[in-house]
């Protein structure tokens, strides 16, 4: 009896979709080499956005002896552009350039801005710890332009460039395609993550102007790479651009659908899973006395946590599962996330606090690209820019603000605990970092009120087909 051993390509082939759920995300419009090379802005943005909310925050708080609520509000200061996402979007829904592009011209504008702001931010970030001879409203005023000069770039450059993808891509692959995309911002972040804690690992100065300003340029890189031969001149043409104006294009999409409901339950979640971001971090330094390496780790434990998540939403989601179901069940996952991550600190339990910031970025995970699907799938034809540029308003709006309250919160409360104000039993450091982790808890609680209506029935939902072809 003889016995065959199977060719490792043969046993590769054997995998479905159900289990690698991108391996058919191409099409014949966007084939899978054209699609990973488009995916290079999203991997940009991931880098840019871990610098800010995962290294940076835990440098101004520890290294450079910055208060964590100046920190937040630093991190905060973006949100002020993201309520234009939704302009953005319909904006690019309807351009036309003297070459034809609709999408191009938005995403190169938000990389070169995106450039300039982190060119400029690790100098506005030496004058705001006080080392400098300037006076003391310079260095808030400098870091406050470097952050809003990003946030304006990365929100353009995502904004638009989620707006190309869906251009590209036949309507069945879309929700593919966008998984795709996000899992590749999230393998961004994991890789900045590691990469930026590498470098730091023995901080200085130099070091944080050299990485800042060198991930400025691998960004223009990376996003040029990105745009590269992808819209193709005069093709705008073949997609009707909106005529009516945004707030008529907004007033009829909320006619046709739950639409309030649905946003108010993305902005619940969102603040839910992201107030805790410029915490994290400085809470395994300050509880668990993690090192800068240490701590940066957990940005990529979140970072491989959310990963997962897409990659099980997507599966779910084209086999046909409800997305607000998937949406709910990721917040669920929060709680417990959140709960595991409030008694590391008393147990000193390094494992507690990397299980909690591995199921923070599930749930996130499984509740972002659901809350993305279901604003797809709702969305009018031809106004796939306006229902991802509200999508992403709500979203980084949420976030922006729940970035801000959370940093402050934890000050607040932290100063008014340890004074005794809280009484003998709490104080304590921890105290502020475990108010501001059982806010969230029900805060997720507020979004499964939210989004639970929206749910179909069990009967309806296995009666809609699979999202694949």
């Amino acid at each position: 009896m003889r016995f065959r051993i199977p060719h490792p390509s043969r046993t590769w082939m054997r995998l479905t979709p159900q289990y690698l759920p991108f391996a058919d995300a191409g099409s014949e419009t966007l084939p899978m080499s054209r699609l990973l090379r488009l995916s290079l802005f999203q991997v940009s943005v991931g880098l840019c956005s871990v610098l800010l909310i995962g290294t940076l925050n835990r440098v101004m708080i520890v290294e450079l002896h910055v208060p964590a609520g100046l920190v937040a509000l630093m991190l905060a200061i973006p949100v002020l552009f993201a309520p234009f996402r939704a302009l953005i979007g319909f904006n690019s829904d309807k351009h036309q350039s003297a070459l034809g592009w609709r999408r191009f011209p938005y995403i190169w504008k938000g990389a070169v801005v995106m450039f300039s702001g982190l060119s400029i931010m690790p100098f506005a970030l030496i004058i705001l710890s006080g080392d400098s001879q300037g006076p003391e409203w310079a260095g808030p005023a400098s870091a406050a332009v470097a952050f809003l000069v990003v946030g304006i770039g990365i929100h353009t450059v995502q904004t638009a460039g989620l707006a190309l993808a869906t251009d590209l891509t036949p309507p069945e692959k879309q929700p593919q395609v966008v998984a795709f995309l996000s899992v590749l911002l999230l393998l961004g972040m994991l890789g900045g993550s590691l990469i930026f804690g590498a470098i730091l690992a023995d901080f200085t100065q130099i070091k944080l102007i050299q990485m800042i300003q060198g991930c400025a340029v691998v960004c223009l890189l990376l996003t040029t790479a990105a745009l590269w031969r992808q819209e193709i001149r005069g093709g705008s043409h073949k997609i009707e651009p909106v005529a009516e104006s945004f707030s008529e294009a907004w007033n009829s999409m909320r006619r046709q659908g739950p639409w309030v409901r649905r946003l108010v339950g993305v902005g619940l979640g969102t603040a839910a899973f992201s107030m805790q971001e410029i915490l994290l971090e400085p809470y395994g330094a300050q509880m668990l006395g993690l090192s800068v390496a240490a701590t940066t780790l957990l940005t990529a434990l979140l970072a491989a946590g959310g990963i997962i998540g897409f990659v099980v939403a997507a599966r779910r989601l084209v086999n046909g599962a409800d997305p607000h179901r998937v949406a709910g069940f990721g917040a669920l996952i929060g709680t417990f996330a959140f709960a595991f991550i409030i008694f590391s600190a008393p147990m000193n339990s390094q494992f507690l606090l990397c299980l909690g910031t591995v199921l923070i970025g599930f749930g996130a995970g499984l509740f972002t690209h659901a809350t993305l699907t279901a604003c797809m799938q709702a969305a009018p034809a031809g106004q796939a820019g306006l229902a991802l540029g509200i999508w992403g308003a709500v979203q980084a709006t949420s976030a922006g603000v729940a970035v801000g309250v959370g940093g402050a919160l934890r000050d607040i409360v932290s100063a008014f605990a340890l004074d005794g104000g809280m009484g003998p039993g709490l104080v304590h450091a921890a105290t502020g970092y475990g108010v501001v982790y059982t806010l969230e808890i029900a805060l997720l609680f507020a979004t499964l009120i939210a989004v639970g209506p929206l749910v179909r029935p069990a009967a309806l939902a296995r009666a809609v087909p699979s999202l694949q072809p």
